[in-house]
């Protein structure tokens, strides 16, 4: 197809802060997992799409519902209000453990 770009799943993004690989972060409205460690305003590939560990905020996680990345504490939470919608939680989690999986979805919103 001739106006075909890239699948989409390995994106050039800026860094919004110091990133270590692994980091979730907002580029703008999508989010992304950095493939590599960056400094502030460099540039980064930015993973859109799998399954991440990710560190979440002390609250309990219900399998299969979905997940929200709190920009401030850069933590993925089951809180919508104030927060972006990134995904799905592939896993339950206590309340006092310091990770969980999330399947990154696109979310225009």
């Amino acid at each position: 197809m001739k106006n075909f770009i890239q699948p989409g799943v390995n994106l050039d993004c800026i860094a919004p802060y110091a990133l270590a690989i692994g980091n979730g972060f907002l580029d703008g409205d999508e989010f992304a997992v950095a493939s590599t460690d960056a400094a502030p305003g460099a540039p980064v590939v930015g993973v859109t799409a799998g399954v991440f560990e990710l560190p979440k905020a002390a609250v309990a996680i219900t399998r299969k519902t979905r997940a929200f990345w709190d920009n401030a504490a850069r933590l993925v939470t089951n809180v919508a209000a104030g927060n972006k919608l990134i995904g799905i939680f592939q896993a339950g989690a206590a309340s006092g453990a310091a990770t969980v999986a999330v399947k990154l979805v696109a979310s225009p919103t």
